[in-house]
């Protein structure tokens, strides 16, 4: 009896190990299917009017469907009750699915002409690129 008892136990054993051991390799997987997060935040001038800003909006909120290589694209304004954005209101991610494609996005006609409306307007910006996990 003791013998089927360890028996039992050593299968249920070795069954949570190759489900932990299963679940590691799908989280690296995962991390080798990551994107390339390309996080773009800005802080306007003082005397930048709605309508400029709105034309900055639309400008960015267009460049995905003139440039192939964004994956994906969102964008929202600061609503943080912390008070800590020094300033910073509006946040761009843009999704490349590799370091190549940003490197054709970056000096692409279109964001160039983008760059060109934003920055007369443009106080200060903060750029992060990462990968996911």
């Amino acid at each position: 009896m003791k013998n089927i008892i360890l028996l039992l136990f050593m299968c249920l054993c070795l069954t949570s190990y190759a489900n932990i051991n299963k679940n590691s390799k799908t989280t690296m997987t995962k991390l080798k299917d990551s994107v390339l997060r390309h996080v773009v935040i800005f802080k306007f001038k003082a005397d930048a009017t709605k309508q400029q800003i709105t034309a900055i909006e639309e400008a960015f909120s267009a460049l995905p469907s003139k440039i192939a290589q964004i994956m994906d694209y969102e964008w929202g304004l600061n609503n943080s009750p912390e008070g800590l954005s020094k300033g910073f209101t509006h946040c761009f991610f843009v999704t490349f699915k590799n370091e190549e494609d940003r490197a054709i996005y970056l000096p692409h006609p279109d964001h160039k002409a983008f760059v060109s409306l934003l920055t007369p307007v443009l106080e200060d910006v903060f750029v992060l690129d990462y990968w996911s996990n």
